[in-house]
């Protein structure tokens, strides 16, 4: 007897009886691009699904045949405070509790190339990740931790000169060639350009130091991934997974072919590349997401020319995701990150980061690091998620998903090359600008409870309890890592140093020699991060990005919407009342590049009919009030992030105050911990939005403060 296999068409019958006339379409979700049906059946799985093989080409089922069967995934804990001292005794303990590799956190003054001593970094130093001003900052960080056997992943991309000579420099002092050194630089520029900011030279001599990197570690150190290929900071931008697949493969595509116009050939340096993506709630798509990277990547590395297998296997680093954490009922961030976390391992990852709950509040405390770390042991010892390979594989849905991911994803890449590659399309702003539009229809979509955030916009708590957080303290540590400069340099060997310096200055400024090969000497000269920086950046200069605000989004999601219809009379009643619309400034403070919510604050807020002036990234709170008295604004919106906050926005009360300008009222925004807020407003600041506010909210409580009413809560 045969039985007719289930179709869709089939079951949509069956179910318009269940539904009684509510249209069928009601269950169709489009989730970022991807067309999601609310069933799947055996005339869905792609033809090359019932064939695949784990360990075997296009590498679809996992890299690796025997997976976690055989060797569990690396647990990483992406950690860095305070100074080398403190960070290196939570390293080791985190290592004597189970984790199985170090993934090293820096501050921004670092990944921006300034010395701790740097005036435009007295806000941002040890608050982020871990000061590292010189090579004995470096030695430090991981004293009693023996690099010949320790994997260390660092996340680096603007100063990685610097950091990986320094690097290699303490381990070599350790006894460790850097031939025996494992582990990983991030080492992605092009990112940094789209969406993370931490960038320090302009695109082309970065991509020569990316090119002098792959070619310094395929010729010297065979066991250290030179590049880590990074979708993860795209996810918390607000990619969409189509575009977070898209633009991270077609980022390593073009760090590909800097190689080989470089003369590398491809197989040389390819198998060492891997990469990292971030993983959100949606728990099938991000599956989809990883098993769809490694079919696409299998299949444009051999059009590239790879034939070497380990040239086409997507090797990946993951971490849950940051901005699905909420400031909110953050307990409930444990419970997201477990989800995300088991969907990074079904998906294959090698490596993987779980997020801990109070990082929308502040930086992670000992307990929640704890937790999330043993929430890689649990998922790994207790659940039998590591026994059987790709347990996924063959899933209907899963399969078609993987499937229509490959397809949509590839079409943007092919799209991207037609127009003359990433490059090309990064200096045009295309991927921001996409990315930005993706970010702010979320967040109208949140602010509109149709994409309900539990604790935020639905089953929100009466009276939220204190969670416990870390605070650091930045001015002990600011001034114990300039104390410890002061030492270095006065006890180094100057001419050597110079001579290094000079060595790697003539290197950047001719074109010729291989820069990390020139900075290992300055390091173990005891050049300071700043100084090897600068030395470069007197040849290449300093990169300024030009910013821009995408427009129309905001309205779109909000068409027809009674209560957004009345904020946009409220403030066209402004407008006439006064001869002119609300102004409000946006400022990015300090080091923090991250710049989603300040984005999506600034679209929404010029949708509604503010002017809406966007400031440039890194302004000192003085720049920032300079500007915004020059602009004519009402108000000031200073974005935060990274724990800066507390220093740099007072300091721009100050400056406003120093200007005559205290009629201009200042709002912060973004990851501030409930406890600061008291001496926020004690300082002066007016309002406080923290993560999750509705968009909308925010702009009437900013309105009414700059009519000087009252505002209801």
């Amino acid at each position: 007897m045969s039985i007719k296999p289930a179709t869709y068409e089939a079951w949509a019958a069956l179910a318009e009886t269940e539904l009684r006339g509510k249209p069928l379409d009601e269950l169709l979700h489009d989730y970022g691009g991807l067309d999601i049906r609310p069933a799947y059946f055996a005339g869905d799985l792609p033809e090359e699904a019932a064939g695949a093989m784990p360990g075997e080409a296009p590498y679809t089922r996992g890299v690796r045949a025997t997976m976690y069967a055989n060797r569990p995934w690396t647990i990483r804990q992406y950690a860095g405070f305070s100074t080398a001292k403190e960070s290196n005794a939570f390293y080791r303990q985190a290592l004597e509790r189970g984790q199985r590799g170090l993934s090293v956190a820096f501050d921004l003054a670092t990944h921006r190339g300034y010395d701790s001593d740097h005036e435009r970094v007295v806000g941002d130093v040890g608050k982020a990740g871990v000061a590292i001003d010189t090579i004995e900052d470096m030695k430090a960080l991981f004293d009693g931790i023996p690099l010949g056997e320790m994997s260390v992943s660092m996340t680096m991309n603007g100063a990685v000169i610097p950091v990986l000579a320094m690097f290699i420099g303490a381990g070599e002092e350790q006894g460790v060639d850097q031939a025996r050194l494992s582990g990983t630089i991030q080492n992605d520029i092009l990112k940094e350009f789209m969406v993370r900011n931490t960038y320090i030279y302009p695109p082309e001599p970065s991509m020569r130091i990316v090119g002098d990197i792959i070619a310094h570690t395929a010729a010297h150190m065979p066991k250290f991934n030179s590049i880590s290929i990074s979708g993860y900071h795209m996810h918390e931008a607000g990619a969409t997974a189509i575009q977070e697949l898209a633009y991270t493969l077609a980022d390593g595509v073009a760090y590909v072919r800097a190689a080989m116009d470089r003369g590398l050939d491809i197989d040389s340096f390819a198998p060492r590349l891997s990469f990292f993506f971030g993983i959100g709630m949606n728990f099938f798509v991000e599956v989809a997401k990883l098993r769809a990277a490694r079919k696409l990547w299998a299949d444009i590395m051999r059009d590239l020319g790879a034939k070497d297998p380990r040239s086409m296997m997507l090797r990946t680093h993951c971490q849950t995701s940051g901005v699905s954490l909420t400031e909110q009922d953050p307990l409930n961030n444990v419970v997201r990150t477990a989800y995300e976390a088991m969907a990074a391992v079904l998906g294959g990852t090698q490596s993987l980061h779980t997020n801990s709950f109070d990082e929308a509040i502040a930086l992670p405390s000992e307990t929640s690091s704890r937790i999330a770390r043993n929430t890689q042991l649990i998922l790994d010892h207790e659940t039998g998620v590591s026994d059987v390979v790709d347990p996924l594989g063959g899933s209907y849905y899963v399969e078609a998903l993987t499937a229509q991911l490959v397809a949509r994803s590839g079409a943007m890449i092919e799209e991207v090359e037609a127009n003359g590659g990433m490059v090309h399309a990064i200096e045009q702003g295309l991927p921001k600008r996409e990315i930005e539009k993706a970010a702010a229809g979320r967040q109208a979509r949140i602010d509109k409870g149709e994409d309900v955030i539990v604790g935020v916009n639905r089953y929100r708590l009466d009276k939220q309890d204190a969670i416990e957080t870390l605070n650091i303290d930045n001015a002990k540590v600011r001034a114990d890592q300039i104390a410890s400069i002061e030492q270095v340099r006065a006890t180094r060997n100057a001419a050597a140093c110079d001579a290094a310096l000079k060595a790697l200055e003539d290197a950047a400024g001719s074109g010729e020699g291989n820069l990390l090969e020139l900075a290992i000497p300055a390091a173990k000269a005891r050049a300071t991060l700043g100084e090897i920086s600068m030395a470069m950046e007197k040849a290449f200069d300093r990169h300024h990005a030009t910013t821009s605000v995408v427009s129309g989004v905001y309205a779109e999601a909000y068409r027809g919407d009674p209560e957004y219809a009345a904020t946009q009379n409220k403030i066209a009643g402004f407008a006439t009342a006064n001869g002119r619309p609300p102004a409000i400034y946006i400022a990015k403070l300090g080091q923090d590049g991250h710049d989603r919510g300040a984005k999506v604050i600034a679209t929404a807020f010029a949708d509604l009919g503010f002017r809406v002036e966007m400031g440039e990234l890194f302004e000192t709170p003085q720049e920032a009030a300079a500007h915004a008295v020059e602009r004519g604004v009402d108000a000031i919106g200073a974005s935060s992030l990274a724990a800066g906050h507390t220093l740099l926005v007072p300091e721009l009360i100050q400056a406003l105050k120093a200007q005559g300008a205290e009629h201009i009222l200042v709002f912060a925004g973004g990851v501030i911990p409930e406890r600061d807020y008291e001496a926020l407003r004690q300082a002066g600041v007016a309002e406080i939005f923290g993560p999750g506010t509705n968009v909308l909210e925010a702009a009437n409580a900013a309105l009414a403060r700059i009519e000087g009413r009252p505002v209801n809560r």
